[in-house]
C-alpha cells in the first residue's frame, strides 16, 4: 500500500509541474506589481475558459497531493 500511494504521489507531483506550467502567463500583472499598478485597479475581471479550468485542476492536484503525502506519513508511522 505505501508503494502504491508513493507512486501515486510521484506521478501527481509531476502533473502538477505540467499544469503550473500551462497555465497563462500574467506579464501584465508582474508589470503593475513593480509599477504600482494603480490602473488595473478597477479592471479585475472574472477567470474564464482556460485560466479558469487550470486553476482548477492545479487545484485538485494539490489536494490529491495533500492527501497522498498525508496518508504516506500515517503508514510510516503505524
Amino acid at each position: 500500500m505505501y508503494n502504491i500511494i508513493q507512486t501515486i504521489l510521484v506521478i501527481v507531483s509531476v502533473l502538477i509541474i505540467i499544469a503550473v506550467m500551462m497555465q497563462p502567463s500574467k506579464q501584465q500583472d508582474a508589470l503593475n506589481a513593480l509599477s504600482g499598478g494603480g490602473g488595473d485597479l478597477f479592471s479585475q475581471q472574472k477567470k474564464r475558459g482556460f485560466e479558469s479550468f487550470m486553476e482548477k485542476v492545479t487545484a485538485i492536484l494539490a489536494a490529491i497531493f495533500f492527501i497522498c503525502a498525508l496518508a504516506l506519513v500515517y503508514l510510516s508511522s503505524h
